[in-house]
This record gives structure tokens, sequence and C-alpha cells, in this order.
């Protein structure tokens, strides 16, 4: 079943549940919305690739917040944001962890031959080429910092 279909589906079986489907019918009408935005921008219809980087954002834009209403003492809506992002990456492919996003550095490290922060960039470029989608940039990013020091 295509993505499209699957958030389909669940915002069906979400308008049944009511009440206790509240949340996910809204955040699957948002990701639905953000992906109909999108391909008008594009002029064209997203496949599953392009559909999972439109929810990748919502998840970013939301780990994003959290900070910040962490901050301001806003836990009402730090758990809200957290649920959000609990649906919304049932949709996306399962992330790495933290070691096997480490092991995954360390063999790039190796291949290209870098040693210090001034090659970063190059080490980042091809991280992120084998892992979008995989694991977060900023985890990947603050590991290699870490591996290249």
């Amino acid at each position: 079943m295509a993505l499209k279909e699957k958030l389909m589906a669940d915002m069906k079986e979400a308008l049944k549940a009511r009440e206790q489907g509240k949340l996910k019918l809204s955040v699957i009408r948002m990701a639905l919305a953000s992906i109909k935005n999108k391909e008008i921008e594009l002029g064209t219809t997203l496949d599953d690739t392009g559909i999972q980087e439109v929810l990748a954002k919502e998840v970013k834009q939301r780990r994003d917040a959290l900070g910040e209403y962490e901050r301001a003492g806003r836990q009402d809506v730090v758990d809200k944001l957290n649920q959000e992002m609990e649906i919304l990456q049932q949709y996306l492919p399962r992330q790495l962890s933290e070691d096997e996003v480490r092991e995954i550095l360390r063999e790039i490290i190796e291949e290209l031959g870098v040693q210090n922060q001034k090659d970063l960039g190059k080490v980042m470029k091809v991280a992120m080429s084998k892992l979008k989608g995989k694991a977060d940039g900023r985890m990947v990013n603050q590991i290699a910092r870490e591996m290249l020091d």
C-alpha cells in the first residue's frame, strides 16, 4: 500500500474513532495538507520518498519547537508535540540508533581518510546522502564533530 493511501485509510479510521482519534485525525489532515502543498509547489504528484521527506520535515519542525516550549514551561504543548511526532513517525522508516550512526560515520571517515574538523563538510555530505531519512541531521553532525576532534 502506498504511503498516501495508508494516510487516507488511517484518517478514515481516526474519523470513526471520534474522540479517541481526534489528535491522530488532526495530525494526518495536517500531513496530507503539507503533502498537497508540496505537490502544488512542485507541480507533480509525490512518490513515497517525497512524502517521507515532507513528513520528516514536519517531525523536525516539532522537534525544533520542543526546546522553546520546554524553556517556556509549557508542558501541555510539549506533550502534544511529542504525541504528534509519534503519530508522524509511524509513516517514516525506522530511525537509526546512535550506535548505528557512529558505525556508519566511522566507515565514512576511514573511507575518506579525514582526521580533523576542517573536513567535516566532506563527511557530512557523504553521511547525509547515506543516512537521509534514517537519522536526524543534527545528531549526525554532533557525532561527526565528536569523532573528528
